[in-house]
C-alpha cells in the first residue's frame, strides 16, 4: 500500500550530492547519471529526512491524494 505522502525533487536545483540518498531509510533515492536524485514514488513513505538533509533545499513532500 502506498503513503499518502511522497518526496519529490526539482531537478533543475540538484545538485547530486547524495546527502538525501544516504538519509532515506526505504532506498528509495538514487543518483540518476550523476546529474540528479530520483526518489521512487512507490518506495517513497513521505517520511521528509531527504528534505531536511537536502542542502539546496530541492526536495519536497507532497500529498498523494487526487493523484491518479
Amino acid at each position: 500500500m502506498l503513503s499518502k505522502k511522497y518526496a519529490k525533487v526539482d531537478k533543475k536545483q540538484c545538485v547530486a550530492c547524495g546527502a538525501c540518498m544516504k538519509e532515506c531509510p526505504r532506498d528509495a533515492i538514487r543518483i540518476w547519471k550523476g546529474c540528479y536524485a530520483s526518489i521512487d514514488a512507490t518506495s517513497c513513505i513521505g517520511c521528509g529526512k531527504c528534505t531536511r538533509t537536502c542542502p539546496v533545499g530541492c526536495i519536497q513532500v507532497l500529498d498523494r491524494e487526487g493523484e491518479r
